[in-house]
């Protein structure tokens, strides 16, 4: 008789329906019973005895309203079978409600950044919640670098007992793409602007490219990486971010009035830009979480032209592990971001989990 698994899934859009697509193809020896799915924040896909949802029809089948989250705590822990909680939003209540999920006993795989990025106090509870005798298991490799293998061989170091000396990435699709067009290592007067129009057309960026270079994605997980490691990060903004947009432009009300103000601005970091070449290097946004300095921060750095950074094409992500054992640094790079490799990470994450628990 095969092992099984209860897996309630929330959230369909971008990610969430290629996550389903590749569950609904997956060939393991544990078979996933999806007894939930919530669609949308309104309508989801459940019955009393537990039958599992057709995957092929969930778009189209009848719904009911969604279930609160304890009563859908209380609906999970009911069927006494062990359950994976596959969160595939980035709803920051669901996220602060993770805990008690753990409590009763719901293991979770999530690209949700929010519940590992906050405040130091829910990251506490969480991963306290999941140690305790009955706890469920807690997986967010996706949180990082989508589908790239970042976060489960830094938790290896560190749970061996290697020491972390500085740990420095490219966090951000949108933001490597952007620096990538734009500082290389020859000379050239592309415009910050015309690069940052581009990606936003390319649909990179956010709707609002302000929440890209506004740094905050990136400061999310570079928290989730120093946490990883031993550093007590209080929060993303509990350390310096260097932000992309021109103070003028903060409260500019529209995104295309900020595209439309920005070319004014482009002289700035063009100065900063060439004062790079002038050196033999290029302009990446990176990440810092430094041991030996004390600090964390993201920004903007200057890269020597052979240096892993500068070669990065597209928008591929990159991060360079510097530890005890490893002295010339771990290099992890690929696609960081897309719906297919995030998607991918989230189900690694729960066929590790139900390989763990399943009975």
């Amino acid at each position: 008789m095969s092992k099984s698994v209860n897996v309630a899934i929330i959230g369909s859009g971008v990610v969430g329906s290629a996550f389903i697509s590749q569950l609904k193809n997956l060939k393991t020896s544990v078979a996933f019973n999806v007894v939930y799915l919530a669609r949308s924040s309104k309508e989801a896909l459940f019955s009393k005895d537990y039958q599992p949802v057709d995957l092929a029809t969930y778009k189209t089948a009848t719904a009911q309203p969604v279930l609160s989250l304890d009563a859908l705590t209380t609906y999970l822990t009911a069927a006494s079978r062990p359950t994976i909680l596959i969160d595939n939003t980035s709803n920051s209540t669901l996220a602060d409600y993770y805990p008690k999920f753990v409590s009763a006993g719901i293991s979770i795989a999530t690209p949700n950044k929010k519940a590992f990025s906050s405040d130091l106090k829910t990251w506490d509870a969480i991963f306290k919640a999941s140690a305790a005798p009955g706890g469920g298991l807690v997986y967010h490799e996706a949180t990082v670098g989508a589908g790239l293998p970042i976060l489960g061989p830094l938790r290896d170091l560190v749970t061996t007992g290697d020491k972390v000396d500085k740990i420095e990435g490219i966090f951000s699709g949108t933001l490597s793409y952007i620096f990538n067009e734009f500082s290389t290592t020859e000379e050239s007067k592309v415009k910050f602007s015309d690069v940052v129009t581009v990606a936003k057309n390319l649909g990179y960026t956010e709707p609002d490219p302000r929440d890209d270079l506004n740094g905050l994605d990136v400061a999310r997980k570079v928290t989730i990486l120093a946490r990883l490691s031993g550093f007590e990060v209080e929060s993303p903004t509990s350390f310096p971010v260097e932000s992309l947009i021109p103070k003028a432009l903060e409260s500019v009300e529209s995104a295309d009035d900020f595209l439309a103000q920005l070319p004014n601005y482009d002289a700035d970091i063009q100065k900063v830009k060439d004062e790079a070449l002038a050196e033999g290097k290029v302009l990446r946004f990176v990440g810092s979480v430094d041991f030996k300095a004390n600090k964390v921060s993201v920004g903007i750095g200057k890269y020597a032209f052979d240096h892993p950074f500068a070669a990065l094409k597209g928008s591929d992500n990159v991060v360079s592990i510097k530890t005890e054992r490893y002295p010339n640094p771990l290099i992890i790079q690929g696609a960081g971001a897309g719906a297919e490799v995030t998607a991918h990470g989230v189900l690694a994450d729960a066929i590790k989990i139900a390989e763990r628990i399943a009975n």
